[in-house]
């Protein structure tokens, strides 16, 4: 585990990304980070929040008492269960780079945010400002949807295509499953176009299990005349799987299921949580 480890969390203040707030401080206990909690001004967002309220008076004062008052509440239930510590920052700028920029400014080792914002046309994919960040960041990026709440994973789901990086990867997962004593499910889903037989898939799960030191992981190997994206959300349904995590590579899974129209077809994935691991 790194030093110091540092998760920074930005939010709207929409319901999304309180969920988000939530996982923050939860893994924060764990990790014994530092936590930030970070938001850029949007005038439009103001305007949403402190609609109706005729004492939020200057609307900047009333997202820095809205910070302050989240700062509070995070520090109060999570300091004394592990969390090192929590501030909450206000930069302006354009959302998705003044993200990225601070997260590179405190060396951030993960960033937590919700899969959209108040300002997002709900649709079944992921919201335009949370994609860009997984996109262009440099960190691991922890996603959460609307309407899902902390509970300690069961079972996290790794979909992978068998890359050299996996095996410093699958380490990264597994300090993550060993705080909740959680099972992991390293799953390869090909379809008609790119098969890989059980010969080869031995071949490498035996230079994958080295480098595990842990005894509830599981190797699997599906085939689904689908789309891969579709055949791995059809496994995360019948596994039952609480996260899914994903090696974010040029023409990976992460492009697979959510860049493309095929996103728009999957339900599942906006009602579980992403973890995408961009620093392998």
């Amino acid at each position: 585990m790194a030093n110091n480890f540092k998760i920074l969390c930005p939010t709207d203040f929409s319901e999304c990304s309180l969920n988000a707030i939530e996982y923050a401080s939860k893994l924060g206990e764990q990790y014994h980070a530092d936590l930030t909690l970070f938001h850029v001004p949007d005038k439009e967002d103001y305007q949403k929040l402190s609609a109706g309220d005729i004492n939020s008076g200057d609307q900047y004062s009333f997202i820095q008492k809205k910070l302050e008052n989240l700062v509070n509440t995070v520090r109060e239930e999570s300091l004394n269960k592990g969390l090192n510590s929590c501030k909450g920052i206000i930069k302006e700028g354009k959302t998705v780079k003044t993200i990225l920029d601070y997260s590179e400014e405190i060396n951030a080792d993960l960033i937590v945010m919700g899969t959209e914002g108040i300002n997002d046309f709900k649709q079944n994919y992921i919201g335009t400002r949370s994609s860009k960040v997984v996109e262009r960041s440099e960190i691991d990026v922890f996603i959460i949807p609307r309407r899902v709440y902390f509970k300690p994973p069961r079972k996290l789901v790794y979909a992978t295509d068998y890359l050299e990086e996996d095996k410093i990867a699958i380490q990264k997962i597994v300090e993550l499953a060993k705080f909740y004593g959680s099972e992991i499910d390293i799953v390869h889903v090909s379809s008609r176009e790119k098969t890989i037989d059980k010969t080869l898939h031995q071949i490498m799960v035996q230079e994958i299990e080295p480098f595990i030191k842990y005894n509830k992981v599981n190797y699997v190997l599906k085939s689904y005349r689908d789309e891969p994206g579709l055949g791995l959300e059809n496994y995360l349904i019948t596994a039952k799987g609480d996260i899914l995590v994903t090696l974010s590579k040029k023409k990976s899974w992460f492009e697979q299921i959510f860049t493309h129209n095929l996103s728009r077809k999957m339900s599942y994935f906006i009602n579980k949580p992403l973890l995408v691991l961009k620093r392998a």
